[in-house]
């Protein structure tokens, strides 16, 4: 980051310095990341019952958002250097882009081998608009040194953000999505109702059925169960939870059981 941006006030380059703010910001970025994984180890507590899991999706959040705002601001200047005629030095961006595109092959590395949930895709999308921003460099240090054409350099840093504003869009909408309830893919309460009917004869009618997640690998799921005459509630239960883990991956999930006392309530 430093490099780059040293080097980009030497060469005149914006493709260098938007790369160097960029890394700037996944500095930040990728700590946030860190500390909301370690921050979700925490137990769970009276005010937190649920725990800290929560943490991670705030951080990508963040970074989707921090995303965009960086890359309104690469396409902004991009704009005036395209009118301000201004020299570019090819040879130095190109050398210091080499050196910014293997660091950021390094951390693509690291990250792309672990974990991988939303807030690791939200690190990692950062990362690739750094790969991004040092291969625009990269090129169109090349380019002005073959051809000495100055606008490729503002040019290209505006396609990298116009990709970065995507990436981040798309985290953002994920994190907001699990932040404001919303139900999980793959989680239609439709589809939990005709599945459990299918699978349990005991249920007479599913209702109340409620899905969401803390993260997006721990979807969560409330539903009323209405039993037939003559069933067994606590084997209902397990049932039910059963098919919701094996089917839908639901590891935590509430079970209200109705009787029908018209016809005599169930065992």
């Amino acid at each position: 980051m430093v490099i780059e941006f040293v080097g980009g006030l030497i060469a005149g380059s914006l493709a260098l310095l938007a790369d160097a703010a960029h890394m700037l910001t996944d500095t930040a970025s990728l700590g946030l990341s860190y500390a909301a994984m370690r921050v979700a180890l925490r137990p769970a507590t009276q005010r937190l019952s649920y725990g800290h899991h929560r943490w991670q999706v705030l951080a990508a959040f963040v970074n989707g958002i921090a995303l965009i705002v960086l890359a309104a601001w690469i396409i902004a200047a991009a704009c005036m250097r395209l009118f301000s005629h201004e020299s570019v030095a090819g040879g130095v961006v190109a050398g210091i882009a080499v050196l910014g595109l293997l660091a950021n092959l390094g951390a693509f590395a690291v990250l792309s081998s672990g974990e991988s949930n939303l807030n690791v895709r939200g690190a990692l999308a950062h990362v690739i608009g750094d790969m991004m921003g040092s291969g625009a460099a990269l090129l169109a240090g090349l380019v002005i040194l073959a051809t000495h054409w100055m606008p490729i350099d503002p040019l290209l840093s505006a396609v990298v953000a116009v990709l970065m504003i995507r990436s981040g869009w798309r985290i953002a909408l994920e994190s907001a999505h699990i932040l404001l309830e919303g139900t999980p893919d793959g989680l239609d309460p439709m589809q939990v109702e005709q599945t459990l009917r299918a699978v349990i004869p005991q249920l007479d009618e599913i209702h109340h059925v409620h899905s969401w997640s803390l993260t997006d690998e721990r979807p969560i799921v409330t539903l009323h169960a209405k039993l037939k005459q003559g069933s067994n509630s606590d084997q209902c239960i397990k049932d039910i939870t059963g098919v919701l883990e094996r089917s839908f991956n639901v590891s935590h999930a509430t079970i209200q059981i109705e009787f029908d006392y018209c016809n005599g309530p169930a065992h």
